[in-house]
């Protein structure tokens, strides 16, 4: 279903135009890159677009409010203009008197912006109608049904199969931010994959959106560590010649703190983003081929469906699996800065036995 609406919604306006004129970069790196408008659909006459409004702050001439319609026909207005190349491509620049060129403060509500307050009032939505229904409802009560109980059944699962094992004795304390990281990944994975606004922001396949929730496991993991974790890294139960005078072993350690977000940031980044493409790539086929004559076109326009059905599925299956993995990991992150000390565990395994 996703792929037949992807088809329709997304690429129909092409079927107008000479396949030839098809430009495959253009279509995938225009889904997958953030911009400062939400492209809807395009007929043969008109394009429809939710303009965004544009928040810029320059040194040389200050504070410019304006929406993302002013920038439609050539890219620029009141001195700023997008540029396509560099470091900032796609982002506006200013373009000072003598000629050179000065990346502004951008405050924009831009796409990917706009997706992940969407994306965060449904996980509140979701999130209070699945608590009202307990508000009234009894212990003693049947166990909810519908969409109620299959939340229940995500939370109950991530709870007892991913943070509980992972987290340790103090797992209560982080299940609330662990549950919402998962959930938001989710949402934003199933939303990106489909094509009808208020969806169809490549919210996760931003690698700022990945960093930021990297990162909020980084601060956990580090800020809340316990005496025993900092230890373990500055001064590990190793031979002192491993980490004195030269402190190899704990160098070591120090990069690893570092290398744990970007681990997490990389792979949702990367897993999200190679979906949208393969998808796209997949649909583009269908035009590139169809001024090639029926015994061409028509085969490989089947054969698209069939991998773009395919790949949605298989998407759908990652979406998951990606914000499993990076709730599972953060958990383990987050249970290795909360170790307790070693003569406290040889105690209680002496106890055990």
């Amino acid at each position: 279903m996703l792929a037949i609406l992807t088809l329709l919604l997304a690429f129909i306006p092409v079927m107008a135009r000479d396949a030839a004129s098809v430009d495959v970069k253009e279509i995938i790196f225009g889904h997958l890159k953030d911009s400062y408008e939400w492209h809807l659909f395009s007929t043969n006459s008109k394009d429809y677009i939710i303009d965004l409004p544009v928040i810029l702050y320059s040194r040389e001439s200050g504070w410019h409010f304006f929406m993302s319609d002013k920038l439609q026909e050539d890219g620029c207005y009141d001195g700023f203009h997008i540029t396509h190349e560099g470091a900032h491509a796609g982002k506006l620049v200013e373009t000072l008197p003598d000629g050179t060129e000065l990346k502004p403060l951008d405050l924009s509500l831009t796409k990917v912006a706009l997706g992940v307050i969407i994306n965060c009032l449904l996980l509140c939505i979701i999130i209070m109608c699945t608590a009202r229904w307990y508000r009234h409802h009894k212990e003693t009560d049947a166990a909810p049904r519908g969409f109620v109980g299959l939340i229940e059944y995500v939370v109950a699962m991530i709870v007892d199969d991913v943070i509980k094992p992972s987290v340790g004795r103090e797992y209560r304390r982080y299940a609330p931010l662990l549950l919402t990281l998962f959930f938001f990944i989710l949402i934003s994975n199933i939303m990106g994959l489909i094509p009808i606004f208020p969806a169809g922001a490549n919210v996760t396949g931003n690698i700022a959106v990945t960093l930021f929730l990297a990162m909020i496991t980084f601060f956990t993991v580090n800020v809340f560590g316990n005496r025993e974790y900092w230890k373990e890294i500055l001064w590990p139960d190793v031979p002192i010649f491993l980490k004195a005078p030269i402190p190899l072993l704990p160098f070591i350690e120090i990069i690893g703190i570092f290398t744990k977000p970007f681990a997490l940031t990389v792979r949702l980044f990367a897993n999200m983003t190679a979906g949208h493409a393969i998808i796209l790539a997949l649909t583009c086929v269908i035009f590139i081929t169809a001024n090639m004559g029926p015994l061409i076109g028509v085969p490989m326009t089947g054969l698209s469906v069939f991998f773009m059905v395919f790949m949605n599925c298989l998407e759908l299956l990652v979406a998951y699996i990606q914000a499993y993995v990076f709730t599972m990991l953060s958990a383990v992150f987050i249970g290795l800065s909360r170790p307790e000390h070693h003569e406290a565990k040889k105690t209680k395994e002496i106890t055990n036995n």
